[in-house]
């Protein structure tokens, strides 16, 4: 009698599983450099973060969120980087074919903390906000690392222009302008981004 009564809870428990998966979050792996300091600081530690889709469901972030999206440059790809510019925002930027771009209506320009170690906008440009899957809201693993992820710009990295903010329907938040020098310009090789579900890979470049 015992079976089916684990039939039932696992017939019950699969549809919820994935339903907290695609509308909650769930957690990932992080690899790769390109986020340094604020993930992975050193070779020897591997974060695993907090991915809430819920954060994003609106379309809605903020300056200085850490988030996870598809890759511009390759859609079978997930990658994670810092919003430095919301629509409407001037930037200047690093190496971009323009020394600077105002961020158009429903896009925001990325990048990673570990400046010259990431593929991000100053690569592929600004990013449309549909690409976006998720935003990292903690460090979940290892317990010594166990953090929230606030939402802040470098200082050498804010806008030298505010846009005026249209929220995206649904969305109440004010932009975020909080600002902290948290990059690093140290050089190494940076590989390409990967992620699948728990085991969801970050490969950061």
């Amino acid at each position: 009698m015992r079976f089916p009564t684990f039939l039932k809870s696992l017939l019950l428990g699969v549809p919820v599983g994935v339903t907290l998966l695609d509308c909650v979050g769930y957690v990932a792996r992080v690899e790769g450099v390109s986020m340094q300091p604020a993930l992975n600081p050193d070779a020897t530690v591997t974060d695993y973060v907090f991915l809430s889709r819920w954060a994003v469901r609106n379309m809605d972030v903020q300056r200085g969120d850490i988030i996870s999206l598809i890759s511009p440059k390759d859609p079978t790809q997930k990658i994670i980087k810092r919003v430095v510019a919301l629509q409407g925002d001037v930037i200047s930027t690093l190496g971009y074919k323009l020394p600077y771009v105002t961020v158009p209506e429903g896009h925001c320009w990325v990048e990673g903390d570990h400046t010259g170690n990431s593929l991000d906008s100053n690569t592929f440009g600004p990013v449309s906000l549909g690409l976006v899957t998720a935003r990292a809201t903690q460090i979940v693993w290892p317990p010594s690392r166990w953090q929230q992820l606030p939402s802040t710009v470098p200082k050498t990295r804010v806008p030298i222009a505010m846009g005026k903010r249209s929220t995206s329907p649904g969305s109440t938040k004010a932009a975020n302008n909080h600002t902290v020098s948290n990059s690093s310009s140290s050089s190494s090789n940076s590989s390409s981004p990967l992620v699948h579900p728990i085991e969801e890979v970050h490969r950061l470049n």
